[in-house]
């Protein structure tokens, strides 16, 4: 194992690039409360600072992806980049936000009244003039237009209006830019979403031109859904355009990724390998996290999930797919499901911890970081802040 890792997987391993998500390091919560963390990002250059944090320690995240609405400094696009270059990042997907102003509550591009989709897309539109300020290539999109009571929407007048509003925002696009549709079968709508699965997604997608892609949200799935099915026809269709991951147990938890499952992640993983292997290349999609951390700390979380996407990564590349492939031929169901099962029984944290000495990072990610007095130094340049903004720390 450890030959093998040291060349192929370590090779793809360098080339795996996980962008965070500048929301995952700000105080967050569920609908019932926000549970504050004092040295949790209270500014845009708080959430760079804990994003270069965790890519120093890991040399995989070079990238951060942020919500227009939310990270947008007073300086715009140009102020945004000068920020992440300054911490040795850059400013990777743009995502809209067209879910929380109270002009969306009966819906965006699918709302009945026109002049609201009209400022749905010209918002999106705006978010393609960030994209191509900062240097990104991926516009990232996710609606939570739907209904909750049958009646209350025309599902097909709906369609319409996301069709066109989807064709409207590509047509936008620079040569090299992407967009990403990602879809989610509730929540906050409880009847219907008019995103509600891969399929559609992928039939928006086409509908709005070849530079749109399906963005696979690992927590957004029915229970039992088969994610890896949808992750290898997706990508056979070249379709796939990227990832959101996290995990759950019940529904878009959005837990730290392999948490709950680390067997379903794996075998995504594995569907990608098998995908790459077909091509003969890496395929162009992007990996990137979305979470929520109440109760853990950020940085710590994001760490774990790291750590954790490499760990997975590196055992499916382990899977013997020839071996697989031949059992598959020979209807050897068991001998088939143990290449799968002895790969992800394989311990690579040593292998992994001395790839990443190789690469003048620290063996272990976590215990650096812990070590580091990173989170007390900056709960103390934060709390004061915060408490002075109102913030309730009781």
């Amino acid at each position: 194992m450890s030959r093998e890792f040291s060349g192929k997987i370590s090779d793809r391993l360098s080339r795996l690039s996980i962008e965070l998500p500048s929301w995952g390091f700000a105080d967050t919560g569920t609908r019932f409360g926000k549970y504050l963390q004092d040295a949790a990002a209270l500014t845009l250059e708080d959430k760079l600072d804990d994003a270069a944090e965790v890519h120093r320690l890991t040399g995989a995240c070079p990238s951060v992806a942020v919500h227009v609405l939310w990270d947008l400094p007073e300086g715009g696009a140009t102020a945004l980049a000068a920020a992440a270059r300054a911490r040795g990042l850059r400013i990777g997907s743009i995502n809209p936000n067209v879910f929380q102003d109270q002009c969306y509550r009966h819906g965006s591009v699918a709302n009945e009244d026109a002049a609201v989709r009209r400022r749905a897309v010209d918002h999106m539109l705006d978010s393609v003039a960030v994209a191509r300020a900062v240097g990104s290539r991926t516009l990232a999109l996710w609606f939570a237009d739907g209904t909750s009571y049958p009646g209350q929407g025309s599902f097909v007048r709906r369609k319409r209006w996301f069709t066109e509003a989807l064709a409207e925002v590509h047509a936008a696009l620079d040569r090299d830019m992407r967009m990403l549709v990602e879809y989610k079968p509730f929540e906050p709508a409880f009847y219907h979403t008019d995103i509600a699965d891969w399929g559609m997604a992928a039939a928006f997608a086409r509908h709005a031109g070849p530079k749109a892609k399906v963005l696979v949200d690992t927590g957004h799935h029915l229970p039992g859904q088969n994610i890896e099915h949808i992750v290898a026809f997706l990508a056979d269709e070249g379709m796939l355009g990227g990832f959101h991951f996290n995990d759950r147990h019940y529904a878009d938890d959005d837990l730290t990724t392999g948490s709950i499952d680390p067997y379903r992640v794996f075998r995504i993983f594995v569907a990608i390998a098998e995908a790459e292997r077909g091509a003969g290349r890496d395929l162009d999609i992007e990996y990137m996290v979305d979470q929520s951390h109440n109760e853990k700390p950020k940085i710590e979380a994001m760490i774990q999930t790291v750590t954790t996407v490499q760990e997975l990564f590196a055992k499916a590349l382990l899977v013997d797919l020839d071996r697989l492939d031949a059992a598959r031929a020979a209807n050897d169901i068991v001998a088939a499901e143990e290449c799968l099962k002895s790969a992800f029984a394989t311990d690579v944290r040593g292998a992994l911890a001395a790839w990443r000495e190789s690469r003048g990072l620290p063996r272990d990610p976590l215990a650096a970081h812990r070590a580091s007095g990173y989170v007390a130094r900056a709960a103390a340049a934060r709390l004061p802040r915060k408490k002075a903004s109102g913030g309730s720390y009781a």
